[in-house]
């Protein structure tokens, strides 16, 4: 039986700090509006969403504070680098969001932004709730203690 092979994705920029400060509890991927220059901008790699969040405002999913570098060759037709970016979701999945943003504690944070086998953009959200120090140490000793398990019976076997 062939091992499944993973969707090829051409990632854009990653909030690696996501799950180290939050609780992921569930994930959706969604469209994003760009202009060209942000497109071409994006194909370089150089864009960032680790101080970004997600919001919905008067029914509408936006992308607030993703930081976009200008694309050097636009020269008139350039775009804002921290632009509101409109996130493309159906209206069913805008109200799940709504409804998990309402709960205490709960945020919409972008994990990752990429290209898809068709070369379309999309950014990966999670509703998240925050992890207070305690739970971050907690994390990080289960995950060395995963690590050294396997290095031993690595050893072992």
């Amino acid at each position: 039986m062939a091992p499944k092979k993973e969707p090829k994705q051409k990632i854009a920029a990653e909030n690696r700090k996501a799950r180290h400060n939050y609780f992921i509890e569930e994930e959706l991927e969604v469209g994003i509006m760009l202009e060209g220059s942000e497109v071409k901008a994006l194909r370089e790699g150089r864009a960032q969403i680790a101080e970004s969040y997600a919001n919905v405002e008067g029914g509408e999913l936006w992308l607030i504070n993703g930081y976009i570098p200008a694309y050097a060759q636009a020269k008139t037709f350039g775009h804002d680098e921290r632009r509101r970016r409109k996130l493309l979701a159906k209206k069913a999945e805008i109200a799940k969001l709504w409804q998990g943003i309402g709960r205490e504690g709960a945020t919409l944070v972008p994990l990752k932004l990429y290209f898809n086998e068709k070369g379309v953009a999309k950014l990966s959200l999670g509703i998240a709730r925050g992890k207070k120090m305690a739970d971050k140490r907690e994390t990080e000793k289960a995950r060395d203690w995963a690590r050294d398990k396997a290095r031993l019976l690595r050893e072992k076997g």
